[in-house]
């Protein structure tokens, strides 16, 4: 029986199916590199996630290489070198599709809570200090109507823009490295930082990686309005970390709503500090039902891989 190593443990149904093919193995925390490269010489498959580091120094390091394939427990695999990885005889694949609603889902939830100043609002009241309603207390931003610029038209841009247009009546403009149709009446801007000024909310579903690697820098901000508002469910290292924190410290934008950090999961002291940042801690497919599925599919793609079958998911 071949031997899978999965570097966090998933939920019972997926192990269960892991099982069926595999002599499994369950790690407990995240993989740096002397960890990946002994993986590589000890198994035969492995189900990976972000945080494991997949990068070239890696393969580099393993030398004599026994896993043949990294199914990644996840849409995103910046954390996987994949050059590397098939230089050194490994296939790769992701999770795609799975995840795309439940991701859009926090990303209207992080709107919200932006927009309104949900966060903040929790803290006064568990803190006590919660004075009573008075006709100017926690005044934040109007989300019905408003304009809200995407970066990055994929799956979950979609389904950003879908969930903005039918549920809140939201005008969608936004920005695509590529020429794409929307799923809903909206506008494609050519510039990123024309979208970043003429929208009210801006939102970041782009993939990780080196091309977008601080897409969004101190320059991209400073084209925002002070009442815009900024939304990251991508990656965190789209964003330049140091340049948001400064533009939210000074009042330059009036808030911003994160689910990833550039170097998770260490967040910043001075944006833990913050009152007009909402920080979540990487919830974007949070579900029980979608962690299921992408841990079901990270499964049939190692499976795959044993049968000899190309993998349905393949990077």
């Amino acid at each position: 029986m071949k031997t899978l190593f999965i570097s966090r443990e998933p939920l019972p149904p997926v192990i269960e199916a892991a099982r069926e093919m595999f002599d499994v193995t369950i790690g407990t925390e995240a993989l740096d590199r002397a960890a990946a490269a002994t993986a590589l010489q000890d198994y035969d498959a492995m189900i990976p996630t972000l945080g494991d580091d997949f990068g070239a120094e890696t393969f580099a390091a393993a030398g004599d290489i026994r896993c043949k394939v990294l199914a990644n427990f996840g849409v995103g695999y910046n954390h996987i070198d994949v050059d590397a990885a098939k230089a050194a005889g490994l296939v790769v694949s992701n999770t795609p599709d799975v995840l795309t609603d439940a991701t859009a889902d926090i990303g209207m939830t992080l709107i919200l809570s932006t927009c309104r100043r949900a966060g903040e609002g929790e803290r006064l009241l568990r803190s006590g200090a919660w004075g009573g309603f008075g006709p100017k207390s926690m005044l934040g931003t109007h989300v019905t109507g408003k304009t809200v610029g995407i970066v990055g038209m994929g799956r979950i841009g979609a389904a950003v823009a879908r969930k903005c247009h039918h549920g809140f009546d939201m005008k969608v403009i936004y920005h695509n490295r590529s020429r794409k149709d929307a799923p809903v009446p909206a506008e494609q801007v050519d510039s990123l930082h024309d979208l970043m000024h003429r929208a009210d909310i801006v939102v970041v579903t782009v993939p990780g990686g080196p091309a977008t690697t601080h897409l969004i820098d101190a320059e991209a901000l400073a084209a925002m309005r002070p009442e815009g508002i900024f939304v990251n469910i991508a990656r965190g290292e789209v964003v330049d970390e140091a340049a948001l924190i400064d533009a939210l410290e000074a009042g330059t934008i009036a808030g911003a709503g994160l689910d990833v950090y550039e170097n998770e999961p260490h967040v910043p002291e001075r944006l833990r500090a913050l009152e007009n940042c909402v920080l979540l801690p990487h919830l974007g497919s949070a579900t029980y039902e979608t962690r299921v599925a992408m841990g079901m599919m990270a499964v049939d793609n190692a499976k795959a891989w044993a049968e000899g079958r190309p993998l349905p998911q393949a990077v």
